[in-house]
């Protein structure tokens, strides 16, 4: 079992840090390129010369460097924009004041923090009071899940895997290279330069609205599976959830889908990765119990 959790890892590891290099030295080769062209374009044409002087380019050069710095910023930094985006998501959901809901979801959120890719910084684990099924995450350790979520799963490890899965898109920095993008495309990048609470507005968006891309996902799930079956939950218990969302919805898709796309091909993954690597963990599989407790408390 450790060999295969190692390979998993190892392999894991390699894959997106050889991806993220290549994305910071990709944006840090544009910034490079776009000052030496600007430079250039002074030294031969005067009317540009004249139409942008030194001071422009000093303040256009720092807004480049900020979107860039997103990629690259220090634990404490985005922990920093997760409780400013954390403040404004808790004005707009419903936080649940259950106290039981809480320490449930606390209780097995740290269980997993120590296995996970990122167990030095601060998490903190919300239960938004919502019937629908769904969970979301923001950058610097912020998990939320809402009662239909804890109500819809069969078992402990099937909530697990849930947590276990947006702490990793937390491991893997989802919302920055997100909100990086978006802020390009938006065009936040300019002589003003980069406000914090437009950043804080991208990453409120990004955590109640906006699907996460299909990369994200599949990392995200490959992060969450190594995280639970460390921590002995049944490895099993995240592709069994997932293929009982697809079962149900009745009229429509619970949320959960509609931010976490690609269920099929992600519970074929999950599966495979199952298989090749031997992951037979088997803890939390309470289901009686569990089901017991949960199921008429958020009904």
């Amino acid at each position: 079992m450790k060999i295969s959790i190692a390979k998993l890892s190892n392999s894991i590891s390699q894959k997106f840090i050889a991806s993220a290099s290549k994305r910071i030295q990709h944006y840090w080769k544009f910034a490079i390129a776009l000052l030496m062209s600007l430079l250039l374009a002074v030294s031969l044409n005067p009317f540009v010369a004249n139409a942008l002087d030194l001071s422009d380019l000093f303040r256009i050069l720092p807004s480049a460097i900020q979107i860039i710095q997103l990629s690259s910023i220090g634990d404490n930094e985005e922990v920093s924009l997760g409780q400013q985006i954390d403040s404004q998501i808790q004005q707009e959901v419903r936080i649940s004041r259950d106290p039981a809901a809480n320490a449930l979801v606390r209780r097995l959120g740290q269980i997993l923090v120590p296995t996970s890719d990122r167990p030095n910084i601060p998490y903190t684990f919300r239960v938004v009071d919502d019937t629908n099924l769904n969970a979301f995450a923001t950058m610097g350790g912020f998990v939320y899940i809402n009662t239909g979520t804890i109500a819809s799963a069969d078992n402990v490890a099937q909530l697990a895997s849930v947590i276990g899965h947006e702490m990793g898109h937390i491991s893997g920095r989802h919302s920055l290279e997100q909100m990086k993008q978006m802020a390009i495309a938006q065009g936040i990048a300019t002589i003003a330069g980069v406000a914090d609470d437009r950043l804080v507005g991208i990453g409120v968006n990004l955590a109640l609205r906006l699907p996460n891309s299909r990369e994200a996902e599949f990392d995200a799930d490959r992060r969450g599976l190594l995280n639970i079956t460390k921590s002995g939950f049944a490895a099993r218990a995240m592709p069994a959830f997932m293929q009982k969302l697809t079962r149900s919805g009745g009229g429509g898709a619970p949320a959960f889908l509609s931010t976490h796309p690609a269920t099929e091909d992600r519970i074929s993954a999950l599966n495979q990765s199952i298989q090749a690597n031997n992951l037979n963990t088997s803890g939390g599989l309470n289901d009686a119990d569990y089901q017991r407790i949960w199921r008429s408390r958020f009904r």
